[in-house]
């Protein structure tokens, strides 16, 4: 018995010490970690395969570098990631499906390595079992459809193979949608685009909205049958950047049914900042001079993060925002450093009067809910074809 109760000690110890670490203080410390350690919390956006490529970089160990690992996904509280299958839109053909496939390996090693801690799932029954047994879900997305090679085929292995949501572009287009950093050919989606779409609804992938053009958007709201996701995209109204969503696109979105999940990326949190370290960036390159010799540029607090959330539920309502980090695949803001600090956007939420049934549909249940969505969708897609 007293074995149990100093092991018991040390984990509250333990668990009040990382509280701490973040930076959490004050009367509402035990309500706010109650809450946040006893809701889903799910990110749809997590780059750490980039990491994970590396048969050498452990992923059980706590780096100095980076935002994502075994130790700070625990601290974080983090149940649930979509970890991101990534490769420059400039990759394409057969060595863009090579690459993937190799990508979409590691994440798998990486699961299997550490099973008593990661569970690989594909379906939200999974996901509420993999939070039950203690274990963080390992969900896949593939950031970019310029991996499927203009293949349906290719399409259903990735979905074989977990995939559970398809970025339609990344940064460059492809050959059947137009990307917003891109030049617009398509006028948005094409033939091909639209049967990507309908092949995703039948495979119960959810279609992710972000880096497409605002007009490859519309063209995806005009042909999906299931609710889609914003992966990792934030408010244009809050800050002018072509990667966030108006408020006419967030409001269709939810109408639909489909979720934005706010990004932390610094420089879509705060336009101004963006422009900043742009102009920065280019005076460096014009006069010679080292960037990093010039006047410094204030950082973007992660409070804007939970800006983004609040302009988010204004404009869709509370059942249709989530969480979209882009941990390890862009700069955080201060005070976001990593996934060990999510317990202050909980926290923050409760500042701002939202209750506890709210808090917990940002965190996680109104992204779980569109998977499932997707799922019942694809379920009687294949009812009405087995009919025919």
């Amino acid at each position: 018995m007293k074995h149990w109760n100093l092991l018991l000690a040390l984990a509250v110890m333990a668990a009040a010490s990382a509280w701490l670490a973040v930076g959490v203080g004050g009367d509402d410390d035990a309500r706010a970690r109650r809450l946040h350690f006893s809701s889903l919390v799910l990110d749809t956006h997590i780059d750490t395969p980039l990491l994970m490529k590396d048969p050498d970089w452990d992923f059980g160990q706590e780096h100095q570098s980076g935002h994502v690992d075994l130790p700070r996904l625990k601290r974080g509280g983090l149940d649930a990631g979509f970890f991101s299958i990534y490769m420059p839109g400039t990759v394409t053909g057969p060595q863009a499906v090579s690459d993937s496939l190799k990508i979409i390996a590691s994440v798998h090693r990486v699961v299997e390595l550490f099973g008593d801690s990661l569970e690989l799932c594909t379906s939200a029954s999974e996901v509420r079992r993999a939070q039950r047994m203690g274990k963080i879900a390992v969900l896949l997305g593939m950031e970019g459809g310029h991996m499927i090679h203009n293949s349906l085929p290719i399409l259903r292995m990735y979905a074989r193979l977990g995939i559970r949501y398809l970025t339609l572009t990344h940064n460059v287009n492809t050959d059947w949608a137009d990307s917003v950093a891109d030049s617009r050919v398509h006028g948005g989606l094409n033939d091909l685009g639209r049967d990507v779409v309908k092949e995703l609804n039948r495979l119960g992938v959810l279609v992710d909205v972000s880096h497409v053009s605002d007009e490859t958007f519309w063209d995806i709201l005009e042909v999906t049958e299931a609710p889609v996701i914003a992966s990792h995209s934030s408010c244009r109204d809050l800050s002018n950047h072509p990667r966030n969503m108006n408020d006419e696109m967030i409001r269709a979105l939810a109408k639909q049914g489909g979720v934005i999940q706010i990004t932390f990326v610094d420089y879509f949190l705060d336009m101004e900042y963006h422009a900043a370290r742009q102009a920065s960036i280019q005076a460096a390159a014009s006069d010679g001079e080292a960037e990093t010799g010039r006047e410094p540029i204030p950082p973007v607090s992660w409070k804007r993060i939970v800006d983004h959330i609040d302009h988010a539920v204004q404009v869709a309502g509370v059942r249709h925002v989530g969480l979209g980090s882009d941990f390890d695949g862009a700069d955080m803001p201060r005070g976001m450093e990593d996934a060990s600090y999510l317990p202050k956007i909980t926290q923050e939420l409760l500042a701002r009067g939202y209750d506890e049934s709210q808090i917990r549909l940002i965190l996680g249940e109104n992204t779980l809910r569109v998977l499932q969505q997707a799922e019942e969708v694809a379920m009687r897609i294949r009812s009405r074809e087995g009919a025919r």
